[in-house]
């Protein structure tokens, strides 16, 4: 039965699949010959390969800059969402009331609205109060952008926890703060981890806000690569971007290794 249930549709859907999955991620790999090209603009390399593009990218104080000023935004952003999201989702999940819901909707609309929509309405309130073009104005925005997630993840993490456990520490003697942090906290520390990420890759990856309410003064990495693509065709850009994808395969990586070594002493301690 199940050779003729996962016959040759399996075949068909697994072929579908990969082929989908192919045309998705295959485009990105095309930075890399690109970003190994000794031509000053972007060309696939012929006969040689030059390495000038990633020393550019590190010791160019431009592109340093940015990728500092990325780095230093996201994680102040980062900080500051998952502190606001975190505490929001708690409140929402203590109180419950009819209005609970209409909040929640508020809290998630930077995810509905269109991203010009929220470039727009930033872009003139930050002007009339003085922050545009501005680290705290870029934080700011990229703060309440990434807040919702945090939201999102935080609460889901909650619909799980047992309420019966912080009932006990307050019996044991507990304050509320005391339950807050000792018991609910550590219990959704999943979900509070799974939004810091979402929150920093956000801000680390946002370009239509930032383009809005930055001008000379912050200029973020995406912005960097935004105008390099527009004006220049720098083949740094291919080089970052090439860059960030090992970056990435690496930490993809990292935490693969590091479910399957957990597995392994969990299923250690299980034996013994």
């Amino acid at each position: 039965m199940q050779g003729e249930r996962y016959g040759w549709r399996f075949v068909l859907v697994l072929i579908a699949a990969w082929t989908i999955l192919a045309y998705m991620l295959l485009p990105m790999f095309a930075a890399t010959p690109v970003s190994l090209t000794p031509e000053r603009y972007l060309a696939m390399p012929k006969g040689e390969i030059s390495f000038r593009h990633y020393e550019n990218l590190f010791t160019n104080p431009k592109w340093l800059n940015s990728i500092w000023q990325s780095a230093y935004i996201a994680t102040i952003a980062t900080v500051l969402a998952v502190v606001t999201g975190t505490l929001a989702a708690i409140g929402l999940w203590r109180v419950s009331s009819r209005y609970t819901e209409l909040i929640r909707a508020f809290i998630l609309l930077p995810i509905i609205v269109p991203a010009i929509v929220s470039a727009l309405a930033f872009f003139r309130i930050f002007a009339d109060i003085g922050i545009l073009d501005t680290v705290p104005g870029v934080v700011l925005a990229h703060t309440i952008l990434a807040a919702p997630y945090v939201v999102i993840t935080v609460s889901t993490s909650l619909a799980n926890f047992d309420l019966k456990l912080e009932q006990a520490a307050r019996n044991l003697g507990c304050t509320m703060r005391e339950a807050l942090w000792l018991v609910v906290l550590p219990n959704i520390m999943p979900g509070v981890l799974a939004g810091a990420v979402f929150a920093f890759i956000l801000s680390w990856d946002e370009i239509v806000v930032t383009l809005f309410v930055s001008r000379l003064n912050v200029f973020t990495l995406p912005r960097r690569l935004w105008d390099g693509m527009r004006d220049q065709y720098d083949p740094t850009i291919a080089a970052c971007a090439t860059t960030l994808i090992l970056l990435t395969v690496a930490c993809i990586v990292m935490h693969l290794l590091t479910s399957a070594a957990r597995q392994r002493r969990l299923k250690a301690t299980e034996t013994t």
